[in-house]
């Protein structure tokens, strides 16, 4: 890990590794220092750009898109009710969530521990939106860097409230746009639009749902920014127990640059490294740090200082790649990346759970149930020869049809009888509950306790069986 050389640690007075111990964004007072990113460009940053549009394209169109009637992706906590990739989920689906999170974790810890936070600086929803859509609107409101500091620090006048102003009420517009958005990954789009096209009277909550998520977003990228990162996600902070020397992140090679010196024209370079302390890739860090002190929490992969290092290495004449992405050990002893022991480990846990998932989602019943025995109550005699018990059955159809539903014994003689006299009607994504007896002979009632199966029907279609447990009388044993 590359930090700072100890002969200019003394010269600046400072201990090596000193700037762990504090955030790039925090002055030594406490108070926060605003960064003033440099508007990044490059071959990563032109990748970056074609890749947040693609992000862009899914997020505006994916709440529109229905697998067979039903939104592709919808997380409705309310209702408890979420649908993933057009198949829905409830409550008595909480295994099979359980099994996709933990799934999602492992990928993570595997995907962090071969490839750092690539997922931070390529496809974060806080990155992409802060850095590919709301910072380019300031630099085209504002101005670049300099002129926004320029602005910070100069008095109030007529022209500085006109672009203030103008920044920011085109902020909370996309705000409100993005929460809009967001609103319908939650209630669905048909509910957002009712909202939309109804009298404000009739939605007040909706409302204010809207501009509540409207405000938090606007309080997020026009002023957290990149405390979001550094603050606020748990994922920057567990990188330094998830990475080790083998994983790849964004690196300063100090073996190449160090130690530094500035460029001078025609003049040669000594013993002097290639870094000529220019300090572009500090300029246009989105979170302040300095890339050359190693690797950092606040670093988020953006791979801006790599775009901006091989800029100035173009233009002095020497080799790309002094930032890049390689791993520790890559640095240090010129190894090349490579396939670990621990995440082949972690890639066997994740087939294992990712073939868990699959046998579970395939197994998943559209319609499914439990039956209870009535609380309180033990058997009753029905008639001369035959025991009866009382159960409540819940049911619950994930279809987007009504069903009615029979209901048959499937290892017993005997009948069931429905305490309404009907068939159980399930509503299309809803539930439907009801009460019946069981009925048995006494010559098949040979325990106290026994199971029994009992069919869901509709017309002759077996659609589920389900299990319960049947009491006869004690004296008979």
């Amino acid at each position: 890990m590359s930090v700072i050389p100890d002969s200019e640690a003394k010269a600046n007075d400072v201990q090596p590794e000193s700037f762990r111990d504090r955030l790039a964004t925090v002055d030594a007072k406490g108070k926060r220092k605003w960064v003033f990113a440099q508007k990044p460009k490059g071959r990563f940053y032109n990748v970056r750009t074609l890749v947040s549009l693609g992000f862009f394209a899914l997020f505006l169109t994916l709440p529109f898109v229905r697998v067979n009637g039903r939104p592709f992706l919808l997380f409705n906590i309310p209702e408890a009710k979420f649908i993933l990739f057009g198949k829905v989920f409830w409550p008595q689906d909480f295994f099979i969530l359980g099994v996709t999170m933990i799934t999602f974790i492992v990928f993570i810890v595997l995907f962090t521990a071969a490839f750092g936070r690539l997922f931070c600086g390529w496809v974060c929803p806080q990155t992409v939106f802060m850095e590919m859509l709301f910072r380019k609107v300031e630099y085209l409101i504002e101005g670049d860097a300099a002129k926004q500091k320029m602005r910070k620090n100069s008095p109030w006048t007529a022209e500085k409230i006109r672009v203030k102003l103008t920044k920011h009420l085109v902020f909370f517009a996309m705000a409100f746009i993005i929460a809009n958005y967001f609103l319908a990954y939650i209630i669905g789009t048909d509910a957002l639009l009712k909202i939309v096209r109804e009298p404000v009277s009739e939605h007040a909550v909706g409302l204010a749902s809207i501009l509540v998520f409207s405000g938090v977003f606007y309080g997020v990228y026009a002023y957290f920014r990149e405390q979001a990162c550094t603050v606020v996600c748990p994922y920057g902070r567990l990188q330094s127990v998830l990475l080790d020397r083998n994983s790849m992140i964004v690196a300063y090679d100090h073996k190449r640059g160090e130690p530094r010196g500035k460029f001078k024209k025609n003049q040669p370079k000594n013993d002097l490294g290639d870094c000529i302390d220019c300090f572009q890739c500090v300029k246009v860090c989105p979170t302040g740090i300095d890339i050359r002190n190693g690797t950092q929490m606040e670093c988020v992969g953006c791979t801006a200082c790599i775009d901006a290092c091989d800029t100035m290495m173009d233009a002095t004449g020497r080799p790309r790649g002094l930032v890049r992405y390689a791993s520790e050990n890559g640095i240090a002893d010129g190894k090349k990346l490579n396939y670990t022991g621990r995440m082949k480990f972690y890639t066997v846990v994740l087939i294992i759970l990712a073939s868990l998932l699959t046998f579970l989602l395939a197994t998943r019943k559209n319609v499914d149930g439990t039956i209870v025995r009535a609380p309180g109550m033990l058997y009753q005699e029905h008639g001369k020869d035959s025991i009866s018990n009382l159960y409540t059955i819940k049911i619950i159809n994930k279809t987007l049809r009504d069903i009615p539903l029979t209901l048959k014994l499937e290892n017993a003689p005997g009948q069931i009888i429905e305490a309404e006299g009907r068939s159980i009607e399930v509503k299309k994504e809803g539930q439907g509950k009801g009460s019946f007896f069981i009925v048995l002979p006494n010559s098949f009632v040979t325990s106290r306790k026994f199971s029994v199966k009992v069919g869901l029907y509709q017309g002759n279609e077996q659609i589920t069986v389900l299990q319960t447990n049947f009491m006869g009388p004690f004296s008979k044993f």
